[in-house]
Order: C-alpha cells, then sequence, then structure tokens
C-alpha cells in the first residue's frame, strides 16, 4: 500500500463504517481492514490519518485501531514469519513518541499503551534512543507533553514492580536509572514549586497534581526491586516533599463526588504505597524518616470519612501502618495506651461498618461483590488484624479481639 491520497481516503471510509451499529456494513469493514493490515505501510497510513485527519472520531478510531494492530502483531515469534515488515518498524519507533506528544489527551493514552507495547519487545536494545527522547520533553514546559511522557514511562516501567530479578532486568533498570532518574527528580521538584506559586489556581493544580500521581507511581516502580543509589542518596528531597503533600490540604483540590477519588486522594493513597515500600524493604535507610510518616498518615486515618472514594486511601493508608507495627524495633510507636484505644476506635471499628454503598453494591451484582471480597480483600484483611494483633498484644488477657472486618471495597492494587 502506497503513502497516497487515495489509499488515506479508502482507510478513512472504511474505519467510518466500523462504527456503523449495522453490522452488514460494519463486518465486512472489519474484515477489509484485517485483510489489508499484513500490507507494508498499513501502519504508517494509521499514523498519518492521526496526524492530517480533521475529523476527530476518525482520529480515535485510527488510533485504536493502531494500537490493536501493534499488540496483535508487533512481537517477533520464532519460526513464524514477521507479520510487520523492518521498514515500518523502524519509521514507527522514529515518528510514534512525537505523534503521542503532540494528540489529544484521548488519542495520547492509545499511542502511548502502543509505545509500551512496543517497548516492551524493543526497549532497551532495538529501541536505545526513547529514554533520550522522552527525557528531553521535560525541558518542553508544557504539562501536556510532560504528562504523556510521564504516562508512557509508568507504563514501560510498572513491570519492574513484577519482574523477577535477572541480570538482563538489572542492566535494564541501571541504564533507566541513569537516563531517568535525575531529570524525574528535577521535575518532582519544579512540580512541586509551581504548585505553591498556583496554589489558588484550581485549573494549574489539577494539571500539577496529575504529574505527581505519575511521578509517585514512577518513583514505585523505579524502587521496587531494590534502593537505587541515586535515590538513596536524595532520600531527603524525595521523602520531606512526600511528606508535604501528605499533609497538604487545599480545598480546590476537593471533590463533591463520594464515589470517585480525586486527584488529592489518588496522589496520598500513593505515597502511602510508596512509604509502605521502604518500610518494608529498606527499613534501615529509611528508619529516621518513619515516625514524620506514622504520624501523618495516622492522622489520614483518623480524619478521613467513610465515602467510597476514599476506600483506596484508607487501604494503603492501613497496610503503610500494619508493615510497621509487626517490627519489633518499632513496637514503641504503637506502646502507648491511648494510641492503642485510638486504633480500636478510630480505625478498626470505623472500617467494619457495612456502608449503604457496600449493600448498594451487593444488591447490584451479590456475585460481582462476594468474588471481589474472596480475591482483593485479603491483604487489606490482613493488614487490619496485624493492627488488631498489635492493640490485642498489649491488653490484658481476658479482652476478646475484634472480629476481622468485611473489607470488600478495599479491592485495590497500586497501579
Amino acid at each position: 500500500m502506497e503513502l497516497s491520497d487515495a489509499n488515506l481516503q479508502t482507510l478513512t471510509e472504511y474505519l467510518k463504517k466500523t462504527l456503523d451499529p449495522d453490522p452488514t456494513i460494519r463486518r465486512p469493514a472489519e474484515k477489509f481492514l484485517e485483510s489489508v493490515e499484513g500490507n507494508q505501510n498499513y501502519p504508517l497510513l494509521l499514523l498519518t490519518l492521526l496526524e492530517k485527519s480533521q475529523d476527530n472520531v476518525i482520529k480515535v478510531c485510527a488510533s485504536v485501531t493502531f494500537k490493536n494492530y501493534i499488540k496483535r502483531n508487533w512481537r517477533i515469534v520464532e519460526d513464524e514469519p514477521n507479520k510487520i515488515c523492518e521498514a515500518d518498524r523502524v519509521a514507527i519507533k522514529a515518528n510514534i513518541v512525537h505523534l503521542m506528544l503532540s494528540s489529544p489527551e484521548q488519542i495520547q493514552k492509545q499511542l502511548s499503551d502502543a509505545i509500551s507495547i512496543i517497548g516492551r519487545e524493543d526497549f532497551p536494545q532495538k529501541w536505545p534512543d526513547l529514554l533520550t527522547e522522552m527525557v528531553n520533553r521535560f525541558q518542553s514546559g508544557d504539562f501536556h507533553v510532560i504528562n504523556g511522557v510521564l504516562r508512557t514511562a509508568h507504563s514501560l516501567f510498572k513491570r519492574y514492580r513484577h519482574e523477577f530479578k535477572s541480570n538482563e532486568l538489572w542492566t535494564e533498570i541501571k541504564l533507566v536509572l541513569d537516563a531517568f532518574a535525575l531529570p524525574l527528580t528535577n521535575l518532582f521538584k519544579a512540580t512541586i514549586e509551581l504548585c505553591s506559586t498556583h496554589a489558588n489556581d484550581a485549573s494549574a493544580l489539577r494539571i500539577l497534581f496529575s504529574s505527581l500521581i505519575l511521578i509517585s507511581k514512577l518513583f514505585y516502580s523505579l524502587n521496587f526491586q531494590d534502593l537505587p543509589e541515586f535515590f538513596e542518596d536524595n532520600m531527603e528531597t524525595w521523602m520531606n516533599n512526600f511528606h508535604t503533600l501528605l499533609t497538604l490540604d487545599n480545598k480546590l483540590l476537593q471533590t463533591d463526588d463520594e464515589e470517585e477519588a480525586g486527584l488529592l486522594e489518588l496522589l496520598k493513597s500513593q505515597i502511602c504505597d510508596n512509604a509502605a515500600l521502604y518500610a518494608q524493604k529498606y527499613d534501615e535507610e529509611f528508619q529516621r524518616y518513619l515516625p514524620r510518616f506514622v504520624t501523618a498518615i495516622w492522622n489520614l486515618l483518623v480524619t478521613t470519612g467513610q465515602e467510597v472514594k476514599y476506600d483506596l486511601l484508607v487501604s494503603n493508608a492501613i497496610q503503610f501502618l500494619a508493615s510497621v507495627c509487626e517490627r519489633p524495633h518499632y513496637k514503641n510507636l504503637f506502646e502507648d495506651q491511648s494510641t492503642l484505644t485510638s486504633i480500636c476506635e478510630k480505625v478498626i471499628v470505623p472500617n467494619m461498618e457495612f456502608r449503604a454503598a457496600d449493600e448498594e453494591a451487593f444488591e447490584d451484582n451479590s456475585e460481582e461483590y462476594i468474588r471481589r471480597d474472596l480475591e482483593g480483600s485479603g491483604i487489606c484483611k490482613k493488614s487490619i488484624c496485624q493492627l488488631e494483633t498489635q492493640r490485642c498484644s498489649h491488653l490484658p488477657s481476658d479482652i476478646s479481639g475484634i472480629k476481622s472486618p468485611n473489607a470488600e471495597a478495599w479491592n485495590y492494587t497500586s497501579e
């Protein structure tokens, strides 16, 4: 297929037909696209449509089609024919980052996913300049572009949380740290400063806090396998700012929605995750910062409401305290009788409540509710039990423990 106006027009017409609700029109169009996707230049025609089309619906459709095409065809399977010719692969990698960063957010997310799929197969050996191109975009000052880079980096690096240790993995992470850790830290500091500068600008704060959430997720991914020397050397910068953000309460970022977590809740819950990671895996290095985080996260727990939007925050805060209280050398932080009473009254008992939202979820789909409870709440139940055990270990023997709560709403993992 040539990169011609005629082919672009044909592709546009068939993409439109794939959106038609009439199956007699939609299915032949889908079959046609499947029949031509093996031709050279097909993915480049999709990218050209993304860049040049004036119809936003077609651009979104092309971005989804491109992402799915990459998902199906990019991986090279041994003893099977290459589904994408080498010239197309080179052209895609040369153009996709720029196109992704210059696209609207809806399209940007699709292309970011495509970059992540390509990156899992080709980065770093077959795509060595990807990181450099991404890091250079931090200098743009445009947070639409910066957030696109951060979102793509998060998609690329979050697999470090789950990969088995290997020399190949260590080599890749070292390469990423050498190129990405310092620019990420500088961006973190600059974004914090901009939050202070624009403290009264709700629109600016929403963009900046979206960046901080992604930066915090990247911190978690880059620190998961081991404590990098760079982050150990710069721990004060990160932890002081994390602590400041935990205690921040800007009314402009508060939402009236009782179901959907806002940016402030998402950021604080991710910081709780980051603190729990350091408390569990790097407690010697983290020890001097830990009392401040215990106090801040404890205050969060006892002042946060029972609305559904706080579930993720409460879950991660409890997991942090549970990870701390089970370690003998932090036992003194939980020995005070008033602290134990507060744990019982303000954390354990309130989180045993079966809320109206839980009842509604059960009534809407009882099987799904039970499945989520069985599959997703184990971590938080364990965390509650650890807090109870810590509490009960200081009580007289004739005082019975409290049953573990139903934690259906805590079906969350760090993303």
